[in-house]
């Protein structure tokens, strides 16, 4: 097996470089879209509401990702705590918009040993970093610590897509899969339900620099990811998330090879009950919808998501041979 490009960086230096200098911009944080401009050094806090240390609500060996990323052995996640997003119907919000009266306030060498738990001990395909863009900092100094300790597993940055340009240049050659929603096409809907008044351009400026970075994704003999973008869509009711304009827009400055996951688990949890657009699960009829676009579109690369279900399939493509076909 070729030696990962992270392991390249930090044998030559330039991955302390980085964590000096993505440390430094904790000082005036800049580190998502939100350039809150705190010092999280000092603990202040910005939007995400989190400061020096990484806050890491659970880790486990995760068995619910696609496919090609959970395998036979799962997927080696580590969930950390808070978001940049206030997403009203999070299914999550006990993690993203709580506190951390049950998490773990961990330093680089803690987070560290988690990472090489999930590899040594329970035996990951890779190491799945869920909601890490307010912690980029945080999690490239861990690796400065688990590469020379043994880490070599592809590693996974499975985000919200709010995430700043400048931050995942850093991360060039360190992250091997992007795994980014899209969540809207229309900021209007992103300001009501999340609390983001610019996610589209920014979450669309951000895709594009994951692709530049990793391009569509590569498996090993067994099928399992080792590099690439893979987008994920959560189909909302009522057309709020925009899924043919986001569709659309990958197709078509994205590529016509771009991987995409299309999920259909939505039902309405946090604050959703509240809000009449959102208040439903989807219908047939939408997912339907959805389904005839992404095969309109020609988007061949990637998996649907059964309604009421975890499981993934493969969609009746116009044709065949997409990399994770078989």
């Amino acid at each position: 097996m070729a030696e990962r490009t992270y392991i390249k960086l930090y044998k030559s230096g330039e991955l302390a470089k980085r964590a000096g200098f993505l440390r430094e911009r904790l000082y005036s944080c800049d580190i998502c879209p939100r350039s809150c401009h705190v010092n999280r050094i000092e603990n202040e806090q910005g939007f995400c509401r989190s400061g020096q240390l990484a806050s890491v609500s659970s880790y486990c060996d995760h068995h619910g990702e696609e496919p090609a990323l959970s395998g036979t052995r799962g997927s080696g996640t580590i969930f950390f705590n808070h978001c940049n997003l206030r997403c009203k119907y999070c299914q999550n919000h006990q993690i993203s918009q709580g506190d951390d009266s049950q998490s773990q306030l961990l330093g680089s060498t803690e987070l560290a040993a988690i990472m090489l738990h999930l590899q040594n001990d329970l035996q990951c395909h890779n190491i799945n970093l869920v909601s890490p863009s307010h912690y980029v900092p945080q999690i490239v100094k861990a690796l400065c610590h688990a590469i020379p300790a043994g880490l070599y597993i592809p590693l996974i940055y499975n985000t919200n897509g709010y995430d700043a340009p400048d931050t995942l240049k850093m991360l060039d050659g360190v992250i091997d899969i992007y795994l980014p929603d899209i969540k809207y096409s229309s900021d209007e809907h992103a300001a009501e339900f999340s609390d983001c008044s610019n996610y589209v351009e920014a979450s669309r400026k951000a895709i594009k620099e994951m692709y530049r970075q990793a391009g569509n994704p590569v498996t090993d003999g067994t099928g399992i990811a080792q590099s690439g973008l893979i987008v994920r869509h959560l189909i909302l009711p009522n057309d709020v998330a925009g899924s043919v304009g986001s569709l659309r827009w990958l197709a078509d400055d994205i590529s016509g090879d771009v991987t995409v996951s299309i999920m259909a688990q939505y039902y309405p949890c946090h604050l959703a009950s509240q809000e009449p657009a959102i208040a439903r699960k989807i219908s047939r009829e939408e997912y339907s919808r959805v389904a005839e676009t992404v095969n309109e579109l020609d988007l061949e690369n990637g998996w649907f998501q059964e309604m009421d279900s975890s499981e993934f399939y493969l969609p009746d493509f116009k044709r065949q041979g997409h990399p994770f076909s078989g």
